[in-house]
C-alpha cells in the first residue's frame, strides 16, 4: 500500500528525473552545454530581459506567470526556461510536444496536484514546440492553469495567433523573442571557444574576426546552428590533424553545407513572404519582387501556389490597365504544368518582372467590391421582364422578354434600354482610371455614354 510518506518520496524522486536542474551531459551538443545558467549569462533579448523589464523581475522574484515564448529557432526560448528552472523553487518539468502524448501530460498534471496538496510546492511545466499540439491537446492545460495547479510555459517558433488556441492565449502572457544580432552570436561563439569546462577551450582554435562575422551571417540569427556548426567544424579538423585548429572559409562552408531558408508553408513566414511579394509588385519594385519570389521558390514553395497568387494580382492590382498581364500569368501557370521546377522558375521570374513594371489599377477589384456591397444591401432584386429569357409560351404570355430591343437591329449596334433592376437604375460600379489600357476603356465608355444621350434626344423629338 502506498503511504503518504512513500508518495512524498516518489514525488521527490520524480523531481530528479524531470527537473531541468540536472548535470549537463558531457556528450550533449555544444549549444546544449553552453546554455546560460543565470539571467546575466543570457545574450540579447534586452527588450524583455533588460533591467526592470517585467519578465526579468518575475524571474528574479520567482513569481512567474503562465507564459508563451514566441521566437525564431535559436533565439533563446529554451535557454530562458533553463534560467527559470535554476532560479525557481518550484518543481520544473520540461518536455517537447513532438514526443509527449496527452496521456503523459495528464499524468504530469495529476502529479502536480499531489505535489501541491502534499508538499505545498508549485509545478512549472515547460512545453517546447507547443504549436505541435492540436486544439484538443492544448485544452487539457486550461482548467489547471485557471486553478493555479500548474504554471504553463510554452515555446513556439510559430505565430501564436495561428497555432495556439484563443482560450490558452487568454490565460498566458506572450513574450516575443527576436533573432539574435550578429554581435550577440559572435559573443556566444567567442565564449564557447574560451570556455574550458563546457565549451571548446581545451582546443587550440584560431579564426579571424572577418571570417567569424561571415560565418555568423550564414547562420541567420540562430545561435544553436552557429554553436553546433562551429563544434562540427572543429571536430572535423581534429580528425585530420593534431595540434592547432585553424578554421578557414572552406572548412566552415563544409560544416554548414547548404543553408536552409526559414520558411514554413503553413505558418506565419509563409504569409509574411507572400505579402512582401504582393506589396513589392503593387509598389512597382521589380528587384524586391524578384527577391521575394526567390525566397519562396528556393525554400521549396510550390510554384503553382505562387502562380495562383500572381494570377490574382494580375486582376486585383493591374486589371484592365494592362489586360495582357492576366494572359501572361495564366501562361506562366501552364508553363509550370509543362516543365515543372526548377525550369519553370524563369517563367515565374519573367511574369514577376512584367507585373512589377505594368501600369497599376485596382478599378476591377473595387468595381466588384461595389457590386458585393450593393447585393448585401438590396438582396435579390428581380430581373427586369424585358431582359428575361422566354423559352416557353407561358413565359411569353406573362411578359418575359417583352419589348426587348435587339442592339444589332439598330444603328451603331446600340439602343437605349435599361438592364439593371428598377431599384438600381443608372447605378455605376466600374470607374476606370486614366492609366494604361484603361484610358482606352474610358474612351469607349464615354463613347457609349454620348450615344446614349444622343438616342435619348432623338427619341424625344
Amino acid at each position: 500500500m502506498l503511504t503518504i510518506v512513500n508518495l512524498g518520496k516518489l514525488i521527490l524522486k520524480m523531481n530528479d528525473l524531470f527537473t531541468l536542474k540536472t548535470k549537463k551531459n558531457i556528450f550533449a551538443s555544444l549549444s546544449e552545454r553552453m546554455r546560460p545558467e543565470t539571467i546575466n549569462e543570457i545574450v540579447g533579448q534586452d527588450d524583455i530581459l533588460g533591467k526592470d523589464k517585467p519578465l526579468r523581475l518575475a524571474i528574479e522574484s520567482d513569481d512567474i506567470p503562465s507564459i508563451i515564448f514566441w521566437g525564431p529557432p535559436g533565439s533563446g526560448k529554451t535557454s530562458i526556461a533553463n534560467v527559470i528552472s535554476n532560479k525557481t523553487n518550484a518543481f520544473f518539468v520540461i518536455f517537447s510536444a513532438t514526443n509527449t502524448s496527452t496521456k503523459e501530460v495528464k499524468k504530469m498534471i495529476e502529479e502536480a496536484k499531489h505535489r501541491e496538496s502534499m508538499l505545498h510546492k508549485r509545478t512549472i511545466i515547460f512545453i517546447d514546440e507547443v504549436h505541435r499540439y492540436n486544439k484538443g491537446q492544448q485544452d487539457v492545460f486550461l482548467p489547471h492553469i485557471e486553478a493555479g495547479t500548474i504554471i504553463f510555459i510554452g515555446a513556439t517558433t510559430e505565430n501564436p495567433s495561428f497555432q495556439v488556441n484563443a482560450a490558452l492565449l487568454s490565460r498566458t502572457k506572450v513574450f516575443i523573442l527576436k533573432s539574435l544580432s550578429e554581435n550577440d552570436i559572435i559573443t556566444l561563439l567567442k565564449r564557447a571557444i574560451k570556455d574550458k569546462t563546457k565549451g571548446l577551450g581545451n582546443e587550440k582554435i584560431k579564426i579571424n574576426n572577418s571570417l567569424l562575422k561571415k560565418f555568423v551571417q550564414a547562420c541567420s540569427g540562430d545561435a544553436r546552428t552557429a554553436l553546433d556548426t562551429l563544434e562540427f567544424a572543429v571536430n572535423l579538423e581534429k580528425q585530420k590533424k593534431k595540434g592547432e585548429i585553424i578554421l578557414t572559409e572552406l572548412i566552415l562552408n563544409d560544416a554548414l553545407q547548404k543553408k536552409i531558408l526559414k520558411y514554413d508553408k503553413g505558418g506565419e513566414e509563409h504569409y509574411n513572404i507572400i505579402s512582401a511579394l504582393h506589396k513589392s509588385l503593387r509598389g512597382s519594385n521589380v528587384d524586391a519582387s524578384l527577391y521575394w519570389l526567390g525566397r519562396m521558390l528556393e525554400a521549396g514553395e510550390s510554384p503553382l501556389y505562387v502562380a495562383r497568387r500572381l494570377i490574382r494580382f494580375a486582376s486585383e492590382d493591374i486589371g484592365n490597365a494592362d489586360p495582357h498581364a492576366l494572359v501572361l500569368a495564366v501562361a506562366a501557370m501552364q508553363t509550370i504544368h509543362f516543365i515543372g521546377m526548377p525550369e519553370c522558375n524563369n517563367a515565374l521570374a519573367q511574369l514577376v518582372i512584367y507585373l512589377a513594371t505594368a501600369p497599376k489599377s485596382n478599378s476591377v477589384y473595387v468595381s466588384y467590391q461595389n457590386v458585393q456591397k450593393i447585393i448585401r444591401e438590396t438582396g435579390e432584386l428581380p430581373v427586369p421582364l424585358h431582359i428575361r429569357n422566354a423559352p416557353t409560351e407561358l413565359m411569353k404570355d406573362i411578359g418575359y422578354g417583352k419589348n426587348y430591343k435587339y442592339p444589332h437591329d439598330y444603328e451603331d449596334t446600340f439602343v437605349q434600354q435599361d438592364y439593371l433592376p428598377e431599384k438600381l437604375k443608372n447605378r455605376k460600379f466600374y470607374f476606370p482610371i486614366e492609366r494604361g489600357f484603361e484610358r482606352e476603356i474610358l474612351k469607349r465608355l464615354e463613347y457609349w455614354q454620348r450615344l446614349k444621350i444622343k438616342k435619348k434626344k432623338d427619341g424625344a423629338k
